[in-house]
C-alpha cells in the first residue's frame, strides 16, 4: 500500500484501492444462524478497472438484442434457472431469485479472523506482494477491500463465461479468445448494460453469481482489510473482474448487533457502526465506490428479513423449512448504506381501508410505467425516479411499519397516522422522492440512537413512540435523509454536516407542514426549537475538544485520497464522536442563517434545483455553497463567499459569529413581519447576543422591541436612546406613533434626560415628535 495507517488511533482507515478498481455490483447469498450468532455465505463482486472506466470501451449497444422500451412493472425479476457447463466447485441450494451458495472449504481462519495463505502458496510475505497500484514493475496487483471482524474461508475467480446464453456479451469486434480477457469483457459489458434493461441485468448478475469457480485466488486478511491477488497478474485491467468470497461474520463483529426484541425474541440488525458494513461483508467502504446490489438472505421460517431494497420482498419456502428473502437495488450507492434486520417482526397496519389499499396498489403500479420526462440527470445511468413523470408527482410512496407485536398499540397510536403526511410534506418541499418505497422498523431498546435512515428502510427507536411530537420530528429527520445523506452523499465522510445539518434543518420545515401550521405559528415553533438547539450547541462547545467541533477538518485537503484511493476518516473511531451533535447543530445554524439571509422562498426554491442537479451523486461543501451563491444576484449576497463561510462556519471551532451586516439584514427581514411572539424575540436576543452587538444592529433590534411591544427589553431601548443619541432620533417617533402609554412615557423620560446635551436641530425634531 502507498499509505501507512495506524488503527490504534481514533481515525478510521478506508483501505480499499478504489483508484484502480471499483466494485460495480454485489451479489450476496447469506444464511442467518441465530444459534451461533453468525451470518455466513458468499459474496460475488463484479468489478471494473479504472483504466477501462476511463476508456468507456463498452460495445453494449451493438450486443444487446433486447427490445428497448421504458415500460416496466414494479416487481422482482423472474426466477432465474442457471445452466452452466461445469459445476466443479459449484453447489446451488435452491432455484429461485438470486440462488444461495453452499461452501465447500473448511474454515482455516485463526481466532482473530485473519487467514494468510500467501506465504504458504507462494513463499512470499504479504507485505512484499500486496501492491495497491495498477502496475508497479514486476509486483503483482492486489485488490484491497475493507474488511474487519470476518473469517474469510476462500476466494476464487468466477467463470462467468460458463453461463448458458452469455454469448450475447461476446460479439464485440475487438473480442479475443483469451479466456481471462473473455471473462473480463463479459463483466464489462454486463455492468454497462443500459438502465432500461435493469431487469435483464439483475437476472444476468444472478446467473453469473452461480457460475462455477475457475481458480482459487491468494488472499490475506489483516485487521482492516482483505487483500486478494492472482499469481502473475500485475495490473488492475488483467485482474479477474468477477470474484467469489466465502466468509462468515464474527459473533462479536462490530457491524451487526445480535440481541432480543421487546418481546424477548432473538433478532439481529446492522447498527450504524462507526466501521460501517466491513464486518458484515468485504466491500469497498469509500463513498466514491458507488455500486448496486442484490441479496438472498435465508433464515428460519419464524423470522422476517428486512433490507435496503427497491422491492417489497416476498419469502420463498425452502425444502428444509426455512424461508428465503430476495432484495435488489438498481441505484448506485456506497456500500455503507446497505442495511439489514432479521427478527420476529410483525407488520403494523391501520384499520382496513379499501381506499387506502387502492392507493398503495396504485403507487406500486406507477413506478417505471410512464415514459420518462424531458429533463436530464447528471448522475451515472440508472432507472431514476426523477426521470419518471408518475414518480415526480407521487407525494406519498408505499410504506410499511414493522415491530414486535407487543408494541402494536402504541405504533398505531403515535406512528402509523403520521407517515403519509410526513412523506407528503417532504415532497412538497423537495419534490421527487428518490426511493420508490419505505419500510420502517421499530428496533430493540439497545439501538444507540433515535433513528437511522438507509435506502428504503428506516430504523426508529422505541423512545420516539412516546409522544406525537418526538415521533413526528424524528420521522421527518430520517425522511429528509432520503435526499441528503442517501440520494446526495458526502464525497468526504468528514463533511458529515452535509447529511445531518440538512436533515436537522429540514425536519422543522417538514414537521410544520405536516401539522399544517400557519406561517406565523410555524415561525414561532421553529424559533423556539432554534433557541433550544443553541443552548445545546453552547453546552457541547464548552464540553468538547476544539478539534471535534470543526465541520471541515481536512480543510483544503477535503476529498483528497492517496494514489491507491485509501484515506482516513478523522476521529471516525473516537467513541465520543458518536454522541456529539456539533455536525447536526452547527450545520443546522449555517443553513438557517443562509435561508434567513436570502429569504425562505428563494432558499427552498434553490434547494429543489440543487436536489435535481446533484441527486445520485457525491458532493463537497463547495458544490452546495458555490451553486447557492451563484444563484443569488451579487448585490444581494451581502459579501458572503465560499471562502468566508469556510472560515467562519466550517473550518473553525466554536460557535460562529454573524457579521453585523448579516444581522442587520436578518432584523430588517423580521421587521417586515406583522407580529412576532415574545418567545421569538427572546430567542433572537439569546441566539445572536443582540445587546452586545454594534449600534447599527442594536438600532434594528430596538425597532423590533418597539414594534412588537416587547416590554422585557424596554430597558435596552432606554439605554440606546441615552448612549447612542446620534442614531436614536427616529426611535422617538416609533415610540410615539405606537400610542402606547408605557412607550410614550419612556420617550419623554429619555428626552428629559438628554435634551440639554442635544444639538439644537436634533432637540427641535424630537420635541416636535413628542409634543
Amino acid at each position: 500500500m502507498d499509505v501507512k495507517l495506524n488503527p490504534s488511533q481514533d481515525d478510521l482507515p478506508l483501505m480499499a484501492n478504489t483508484s484502480h478498481m471499483l466494485v460495480k455490483h454485489y451479489v450476496l447469498d447469506l444464511d442467518v444462524e441465530f444459534e451461533n450468532h453468525v451470518i455466513e455465505g458468499t459474496i460475488v463482486l463484479f468489478l471494473e478497472s479504472k483504466n477501462r472506466l476511463e476508456r468507456g470501451s463498452s460495445c453494449s449497444e451493438k450486443t444487446f438484442p433486447f427490445q428497448s422500451n421504458n415500460v416496466h412493472e414494479f416487481e422482482t425479476p423472474e426466477p432465474c434457472h442457471t445452466s452452466v457447463r461445469s459445476t466443479r466447485t459449484f453447489s446451488s441450494k435452491v432455484e429461485h431469485n438470486f440462488a444461495i451458495y453452499g461452501t465447500s472449504g473448511k474454515d482455516t481462519s485463526e481466532k482473530d479472523g485473519t487467514h494468510d495463505n500467501w506465504e504458504q502458496a507462494s513463499g512470499t510475505s504479504g507485505s512484499e506482494c500486496c501492491s495497491g497500484t495498477g502496475n508497479l514493475g514486476n509486483q503483482e496487483f492486489s485488490l484491497v477491500l475493507d474488511c474487519c471482524d470476518l473469517s474469510v474461508l476462500k476466494v476464487e475467480e468466477v467463470d462467468v463465461a460458463a453461463v448458458l446464453g452469455i454469448e450475447i456479451f461476446t460479439k464485440c469486434p475487438q473480442f479475443t479468445v483469451v479466456p481471462e480477457e473473455l471473462r473480463n469483457h463479459i463483466v464489462h459489458e454486463l455492468v454497462n448494460m443500459p438502465a432500461d434493461h435493469w431487469r435483464e441485468q439483475l437476472n444476468y448478475f444472478a446467473q453469473c453469481s452461480q457460475a462455477p469457480g475457475c481458480g482459487d485466488l491468494l488472499f490475506v486478511v489483516d485487521p482492516w482489510s482483505l487483500q486478494i491477488r492472482k499469481t502473475g497478474v500485475q495490473t488492475a485491467a488483467d485482474f479477474p473482474h468477477a470474484i467469489r468470497i466465502w466468509y462468515r461474520t464474527n459473533s462479536e463483529g462490530r457491524s451487526v448487533m445480535w440481541t432480543t426484541d421487546q418481546s424477548g425474541r432473538p433478532c439481529v440488525y446492522t447498527m450504524g457502526s462507526p466501521i460501517n458494513n466491513r464486518a458484515l461483508f468485504p466491500c469497498q467502504e469509500p463513498p466514491v465506490a458507488m455500486s448496486t446490489w442484490q441479496a438472498t438472505v435465508q433464515a428460519a421460517a419464524s423470522f422476517v428479513v428486512l433490507m435496503s431494497g427497491e422491492n417489497s420482498a416476498k419469502p420463498t419456502q425452502l425444502p428444509e423449512g426455512s424461508l428465503s428473502w430476495c432484495y435488489y437495488v438498481t441505484m448506485p450507492m456506497p456500500a455503507s448504506t446497505l442495511t439489514i434486520a432479521v427478527g420476529s417482526w410483525a407488520e403494523m397496519e391501520l384499520e382496513a381501508c379499501s381506499s387506502c389499499d387502492q392507493e398503495v396498489e396504485r403507487c406500486f403500479s406507477l413506478v417505471f410505467v410512464l415514459p420518462r420526462c424531458g429533463s436530464i440527470c447528471s448522475h451515472m445511468e440508472y432507472p431514476c425516479r426523477f426521470q419518471n413523470v408518475s414518480a415526480t408527482t407521487q407525494d406519498i410512496i408505499p410504506h410499511r411499519v414493522f415491530a414486535p407485536v407487543c408494541i402494536r398499540e402504541i405504533c398505531q397510536k403515535n406512528l402509523l397516522q403520521l407517515i403519509a403526511p410526513c412523506l407528503s410534506a417532504a415532497h412538497s418541499v423537495l419534490g421527487t422522492h428518490p426511493f420508490s418505497r419505505l419500510d420502517i422498523l421499530i428496533v430493540p431498546a439497545n439501538f444507540p440512537s433515535l433513528g437511522m435512515a438507509s435506502p428504503h428502510l428506516i430504523f426508529l427507536s422505541q423512545s420516539t413512540l412516546t409522544g406525537r411530537h418526538l415521533c413526528g420530528t424524528r420521522l421527518c429527520h430520517e425522511i429528509a435523509h432520503s435526499w441528503f445523506g442517501l440520494a446526495i452523499g458526502a464525497l468526504d465522510w468528514t463533511e458529515e454536516w452535509l447529511s445531518e445539518g440538512f436533515a436537522t434543518h429540514l425536519e422543522d420545515v417538514f414537521w410544520a407542514k405536516t401539522q399544517q401550521l400557519a406561517p406565523l405559528e410555524a415561525q414561532e415553533q421553529q424559533e423556539l426549537r432554534a433557541c433550544l438547539r443553541w443552548h445545546r450547541l453552547q453546552d457541547e462547545v464548552c464540553n468538547s475538544a476544539e478539534e471535534m467541533q470543526v465541520l471541515r477538518p481536512n480543510k483544503e485537503k477535503t476529498g483528497h485520497v492517496t494514489d491507491s484511493g485509501a484515506s482516513v476518516i478523522k476521529h471516525g473511531l473516537n467513541p465520543e464522536k458518536t454522541f456529539m451533535q456539533v455536525h447536526y447543530l452547527k450545520g443546522y445554524f449555517l443553513l438557517r442563517f443562509l435561508a434567513k439571509s436570502f429569504g425562505d422562498e428563494t432558499y427552498f426554491s434553490f434547494l429543489r434545483k440543487f436536489v435535481h442537479k446533484f441527486h445520485g451523486q457525491l458532493i463537497l461543501s463547495q458544490d452546495f455553497l458555490q451553486m447557492l451563491l451563484e444563484s443569488i444576484p451579487e448585490e444581494k449576497r451581502f459579501d458572503l463567499s465560499v471562502e468566508n463561510i469556510f472560515q467562519d462556519w466550517l473550518e473553525s471551532s466554536g460557535i460562529p459569529k454573524l457579521l453585523p451586516d448579516q444581522l442587520v439584514l436578518l432584523l430588517e427581514r423580521l421587521l417586515a413581519q406583522k407580529t412576532l411572539h415574545p418567545r421569538t424575540l427572546q430567542s433572537l436576543q439569546q441566539i445572536y447576543l443582540l445587546p452586545t452587538q454594534d449600534a447599527e444592529v442594536r438600532h434594528r433590534w430596538c425597532e423590533l422591541i418597539v414594534k412588537h411591544r416587547y416590554t422585557a427589553a424596554y430597558g435596552q431601548v432606554e439605554s440606546f436612546l441615552l448612549e447612542d443619541q446620534a442614531m436614536g432620533i427616529y426611535l422617538y417617533g416609533e415610540l410615539m406613533v405606537s400610542e402606547d402609554f408605557q412607550q410614550q412615557q419612556l420617550a419623554h423620560r429619555c428626552f428629559t434626560l438628554t435634551k440639554e446635551q442635544m444639538d439644537r436641530a436634533s432637540a427641535q425634531v424630537v420635541a416636535e415628535m413628542l409634543f
